[in-house]
Formats: C-alpha cells, sequence, structure tokens
C-alpha cells in the first residue's frame, strides 16, 4: 500500500505539471502582449520545477525513496573527535529540519570529556536515504582544538553510515530468533532523573556476521528492542549490497580495499576556510553555512556526477 501510494502520488504531480505546461502553451498562443511578463515568470518556474524533477529522477535506487539510518562514530582523535562527532551529529540534525523530515535519535554514546562516541538516528522523509547515501564514508575536520591547551592545529576523523530503513517483512532479509543474543541493560545517562533505574536499553548480537546493535534512547524495552531490530536489518542489508558489489568490482578488476584514511570531504577551520568533497573536487568556502546543515550542493553534485 505504502508503494502504490507513493506512485499514485508520483503520477498526479506529473498530471499536474502537464496540465499547468498546456495552460502556458494556450496562454502564449494569445499573443497578449499584457501576458508576456506573467508567462515568463511561470516558465521560469516551470523550468525550475523541470529540473528539480529531473534530479528526483535520478533517485531510481531500489531504496533510494526510503527512510534513512544515519550512524556516526568518533574516529581517531580523541576528545576532538568526539566533539567532531556532535558537530556532524548537529549538521545533519539541521540538514533534516530544513526538509521537513522526521528525525529520532535511537541510540547515543556520549564522549568521556565532550561530544559523542557514536549515535544513530533515524530520518523519515521521502528520498532521505536516496540523499543520504552520498554522505557514507570518512569525514575530516582540520582546526585550532579548543581541547589542547596550547591551542593547536589538530585534525580530527569520524566516520558515518547511511543505511536504509528496511521494513520488517523485507524479502531479502531473515533473521531467525535462534540467531539472536540478546542483552538487556540500565541505560546510561548524565545522573539524577536522567539514569534509567530499570533495564530497558536493548544488546542484539547477531551470531552468524557478529554484528552488535545497541538502543537505549527509549524508557520502553519493547520499544527499544523494535529499534535494534530496525538498525540490525538495515546493517544486514548493508552487508549483502556490499558483497555483491565487491564481487561485481572483483569481476571487473576494479575493487580496492576501503581504508580508514581516504576521507571523502575534509571541513578546514585553520588556517583558511573551506569545506571540499575529495570525490567531486566540489568546494565551498561558506563552512558555517554547510556546519548549519546547508548540504544540498554537495549532494547533488555527487548524485549527478554518479548518476
Amino acid at each position: 500500500m505504502k508503494v502504490v501510494s507513493n506512485l499514485r502520488d508520483e503520477v498526479e504531480s506529473w498530471r499536474k505539471f502537464q496540465s499547468h505546461l498546456n495552460d502556458l502553451v494556450e496562454l502564449s498562443r494569445l499573443n497578449d502582449e499584457s501576458l508576456r511578463a506573467e508567462l515568463e515568470k511561470e516558465i521560469a518556474a516551470l523550468e525550475v520545477d523541470l529540473d528539480k524533477r529531473a534530479f528526483t529522477a535520478m533517485l531510481s535506487g531500489p531504496y533510494d525513496d526510503d527512510d534513512a539510518l544515519l550512524a556516526i562514530h568518533a574516529g581517531a582523535g580523541g576528545t576532538d573527535s568526539q566533539d567532531w562527532a556532535a558537530m556532524l551529529e548537529r549538521m545533519y540534525l539541521r540538514w533534516a529540519d530544513t526538509r521537513g523530515f522526521k528525525t529520532e535519535i535511537l541510540d547515543r554514546t556520549d564522549g568521556e570529556e565532550a561530544g559523542l562516541k557514536s549515535v544513530t538516528i533515524a530520518i523519515d522523509g521521502k528520498y532521505a536515504y536516496g540523499y543520504l547515501r552520498s554522505e557514507k564514508g570518512v569525514h575530516r575536520l582540520v582546526r585550532l582544538s579548543p581541547f589542547d591547551a596550547a591551542h593547536r592545529r589538530h585534525t580530527s576523523f569520524a566516520l558515518v553510515e547511511i543505511l536504509p530503513q528496511v521494513a520488517m517483512d523485507e524479502a531479502d532479509i531473515e533473521i531467525s530468533p535462534n540467531d539472536i543474543k540478546i542483552d538487556v541493560f540500565r541505560s546510561s545517562g548524565a545522573g539524577g532523573q536522567n539514569v534509567q533505574k530499570n533495564a530497558t536499553a536493548i544488546r542484539l548480537t547477531h551470531i552468524p556476521t557478529g554484528i552488535v546493535v545497541t538502543c537505549q534512547n527509549e524508557r520502553s524495552q519493547l520499544q527499544n528492542r523494535e529499534n535494534a531490530l530496525r538498525v540490525l536489518r538495515a546493517r544486514l542489508l548493508e552487508m549483502k549490497s556490499a558483497e555483491k558489489d565487491q564481487e561485481i568490482a572483483v569481476l571487473r578488476g576494479e575493487y580496492t580495499k576501503a581504508e580508514w584514511g581516504s576521507q571523502i570531504r575534509s571541513y578546514v577551520l585553520h588556517p583558511y576556510q573551506m569545506v571540499k568533497d575529495h570525490r567531486t573536487e566540489y568546494e565551498t568556502g561558506n563552512t558555517q553555512a554547510v556546519l548549519d546543515g546547508d548540504l544540498d550542493a554537495f549532494m547533488e553534485v555527487y548524485l549527478r556526477q554518479t548518476a
């Protein structure tokens, strides 16, 4: 029913576009000079709409129009990297907010001094996965460290994972209850009233693959278990897709091992201001706008090049 509803909306949207186009053609045939300014304005708006539709048409992957799971993991760099992971969390939450997407933090592990060690966020919205898959990889930050007494320049790394939120009845993914080890523990918190007195946090271990998923954001053990299963299914699907991609790449003679140091994007705040995507060479000097969630240009350039 979800697929049918999405297709119906898509068809209806194109019919409205066609109807609008036909109306403008009919008005243009009147050769009325008093309508010229209004027609030019309408045609310009129609061209912008068509360009957006052409771009959306490139998001034709099997899960591109689905919701997404976004996971951020602090990497090399100690406290600076944990702070960098928190900055990335803020950046993606702001990006999702500007698009009107719904976000939910499923699991979050705070850093010892600042920032976070890891966070998993569910992002719900049409084409959320299609856009966000351009963000998968290692992100590098270069800045003067606020945690260094000498205020020296530090380089920090964080890994961003993007997974499709596959439905529970996804045919490609089967999870046997016998393959899952379930551990229950108390959620970690900032202390006081934030500490859970009951054991509601869930840790799932998928025995055949060794994948471990934790979820501790909800007060309900059942809800945490359901969210953990969502993440586990997404990780299993990603693993299956990655194995298939590697097999194809090996057959083509193109396979190269992904290394931690091969960052996809650098965010330089010192000695100059620049954000550069190393896959597309697209860059901008407005680092603050990017960190505030202005990511569309980076996403679109990448998706156009890989379409």
